[in-house]
């Protein structure tokens, strides 16, 4: 059902799976903001990820959206961990302005085994590996790649470690995954996955005011001014990391009234809200043309009855063809 507009002087709240973005002029901090509710709770049920490897997906999507949302063109973001931990990949991308795809590859042996052992925090599941973080603007532009080794205990930390080691804005990034327990319009008992996240970074518009000193022996200009000094960031800072995981997913709370009780001294701006969905740019014709690049061995091989049959990782969509339309002419 569609919502009616909010009236003159009353404040339209974004609801689920809508990007908030904000600014606190008082701080120069800017940012977005996040609750996943059906559009996360589709991604994970279509494979039914046992709950440590749902926990850390649904991080990575709001991480992913929260960036992705930001992107000034078409074209997609992509967050992926690579590790040797039993949860060996995670990967979710955005495609510019809403679509949201991700995946978990995980070993189902050495998960029940981590279980069982009680290691289940996000450094132990992810295991050494790397962080990376790929923008492709199209087939005609070159892709940015940053990466940085899982090192942190959380997927937060990491992306935190990303942030300091390749972006020259100071960026803070606060993520959290939730489980609703309640019952449907039947009164049969429900499980479903929330998340939520923020990211904010300073952008003072003083330029100097964001240089750091250079690091000790180094042949940098000495500056007096580091970012960890200036009192709006570390005011900012602090206050984002005072969210507690639970107001991030309480449906009850919700994105803008979060907002408010961070910052509501320093005055805090929304703008209009941008949704995102659960969309896979998997179609035929693109796997078609993929194995239209194999040769006629590799098609033979994997025929059945003359049928060879492709599943997409990401929504599970099955797709059929006669060996025959892709065979090598």
């Amino acid at each position: 059902m569609t919502q009616p507009a909010p009236r003159l002087g009353e404040l339209g709240f974004a609801g689920d799976d809508h990007v908030v973005p904000f600014q606190i002029e008082g701080l120069d901090v800017r940012g977005r903001a996040v609750q996943l509710g059906p559009m996360l709770d589709t991604i994970l049920a279509r494979h039914n990820y046992p709950a440590p490897v749902a926990r850390l997906l649904a991080e990575a999507i709001v991480l992913t959206v929260l960036l992705g949302t930001s992107l000034k063109f078409e074209g997609k973001l992509i967050v992926q961990t690579k590790g040797d931990g039993p949860v060996d990949l995670l990967v979710a991308d955005f495609s510019s302005p809403e679509n949201v795809r991700a995946y978990a590859r995980f070993d189902t042996d050495a998960l029940d085994a981590a279980v069982k052992a009680g290691e289940t925090e996000p450094h132990q599941l992810l295991g050494k590996g790397v962080l990376a973080f790929t923008i492709d603007q199209g087939a005609h532009m070159q892709r940015y790649q940053g990466i940085v080794p899982l090192d942190g205990h959380t997927l937060e930390e990491i992306a935190g470690v990303y942030f300091r080691q390749s972006e020259q804005i100071p960026t803070k990034v606060r993520l959290g995954v939730g489980e609703l327990l309640d019952r449907d319009e039947q009164g049969r008992p429900r499980h479903r996955w929330r998340a939520g996240g923020m990211v904010a970074q300073f952008l003072p518009q003083a330029p100097e005011r964001m240089r750091q000193a250079d690091l000790p022996g180094g042949d940098g200009e000495e500056v007096g001014h580091k970012i960890d000094d200036d009192d709006n960031w570390a005011e900012a800072k602090t206050m984002v990391e005072t969210i507690d995981p639970d107001e991030l997913t309480d449906p009850t709370v919700g994105t803008e009234r979060l907002l408010f009780r961070l910052f509501h001294e320093r005055g805090v701006r929304v703008y209009p809200p941008q949704q995102v969905f659960d969309r896979c740019s998997c179609s035929r014709e693109k796997l078609k043309g993929v194995l239209a690049g194999l040769s006629r061995d590799e098609i033979e091989h994997s025929a059945v009855d003359g049928e060879i049959a492709v599943t997409c990782e990401f929504c599970s969509t099955t797709y059929r063809f006669e060996a025959a339309e892709v065979l090598p002419q």
